[in-house]
């Protein structure tokens, strides 16, 4: 899996959003540099986790169209 990255305006988007969770829910002020190497940490050490699930959850949606679709292309069998 390739890096995971952000343009500019995402990445402030991110930071902003990490940085605002963990003053209200943790009561720890970040800088925007700190913000930034946490946000690094988790993209490239947990990121692989989320995408593998959306590919396993992508996966699993084909796999059901697929027998939708089989099923309704199925002739009857005649007695």
């Amino acid at each position: 899996m390739s890096k995971i990255e952000f343009n500019k305006q995402k990445r402030d988007a991110l930071l902003d959003k990490l940085t605002r969770y963990l003053d209200r829910e943790l009561d720890c002020e970040a800088s925007p540099l700190q913000a930034g190497f946490l946000l690094d940490f988790i993209s490239e050490q947990m990121g692989p986790y989320y995408y593998n699930q959306g590919v396993a959850d992508a996966q699993q949606l084909f796999r059901d169209k697929l027998e939708d679709a089989v099923y309704e292309i199925e002739k009857p069998f005649v007695d």
